[in-house]
């Protein structure tokens, strides 16, 4: 556990605003109260570091004993119209003289277990790779499509078998077809990791021409169907339990996916995980090779020497919702 000193100002007000209408907890058994004059330096030090509008009526809580050696707990509501805050706790040095808030941060888990790769089809190294890259992915974001062509292939080059690259699904909601192309891919894809992957690279590299000059929705869907299966025979897979996953078109899976990106704070794509590091936006990627050597250094791996001259490629802007 690591213990991680948070400032006042208004990140304690937004988050008493949050919880209005929760109730306070009863107090310990074991807790005292605060002088008046006590109360008094607390409630004013928060008003002016938290910028808490004058109508909010501040009541500070009983003192109990903490985990922190040095100080005691105190749980402080913020209340207005009739309604009552979650409880928010500070810390109050033994001597009275010094306020503090901190936050804990559970670090136990491994950062790259908390990004799943399980499951997926997979590029370059095996499943025991020391670095994993979980990448979600929108197969109608251009964006993505510039990321795909240039980033993962400088990587490949760099590292080999040290990177394992996986794609998770994130389709926008105002890409019209890209459920679609997430739903059709996986569909292969359960069958076929190498025809998942021939089919995100065409579709990647193609993703203009989809629908046609009318950008049609219902021509789109149709060729999305038409690469599939035409990949599935390539492959030699069922063609019956593709055609099957393709007429049912279940969202299933693709819904659970976003949830847990949303989780993560993905909301927007392309968004890569470098061993559970998050990486969002225009990055250049010598920031991306230095990502990446750091969670080789840790893993206890050595990274590749340094190239003598810096790719011009760099990770691009991220599409977001609405964009």
């Amino acid at each position: 556990m690591l213990t991680v000193v948070k400032p006042f100002r208004t990140i304690v007000f937004a988050f008493a605003l949050a919880a209005l209408g929760c109730h306070a907890q009863p107090p310990a058994a074991s807790s005292s109260t605060l002088t008046p004059e006590a109360a008094r330096r607390v409630e004013v030090l928060i008003r002016s570091k938290s910028n808490v509008p004058p109508e909010y009526k501040i009541e500070i809580g009983l003192r109990s004993k903490s985990d922190v050696a040095g100080f005691d707990a105190i749980d402080v509501n913020f209340s207005a119209n009739g309604k009552t805050s979650k409880p928010v706790t500070f810390l109050l040095s033994s001597d009275g003289k010094t306020l503090a808030q901190f936050t804990r941060f559970d670090i136990s888990k491994d950062p790259k277990e908390l990004v799943s790769a399980a499951n997926r089809p997979a590029r370059g190294g095996a499943a025991n790779a020391p670095v994993v890259i979980v990448v979600f992915d929108d197969l109608e974001c251009p964006f993505c499509a510039k990321m795909h062509a240039q980033l993962f292939p400088a990587l490949t080059e760099r590292y080999k078998n040290q990177v394992r690259v996986v794609y998770r699904d994130f389709p926008l909601s105002q890409h019209p077809w890209a459920m679609r192309a997430a739903i059709d891919t996986n569909c292969l894809g359960t069958q076929s990791p190498g025809g998942y992957w021939n089919l995100v690279d065409y579709v990647h590299l193609h993703a203009g021409e989809l629908g046609g000059d009318d950008k049609s929705l219902a021509k789109a869907n149709e060729t999305l169907d038409t690469l599939t299966r035409d990949e599935g025979r390539r492959q030699k897979v069922d063609i019956d339990a593709l055609n099957a996953c393709l007429v049912k078109q279940d969202d299933t899976m693709i819904r659970a996916t976003m949830k847990e990106a949303e989780g993560l704070g993905v909301d927007s794509t392309p968004a890569l995980f470098i061993n559970g590091e998050k990486l969002e936006g225009a990055v250049p990627l010598e920031y991306v090779y230095q990502m990446i050597d750091g969670a080789l250094t840790a893993a206890g791996q050595t990274p590749p020497p340094a190239s003598t001259t810096v790719p011009s490629t760099s990770a691009t802007p991220a599409a977001k919702p609405g964009n």
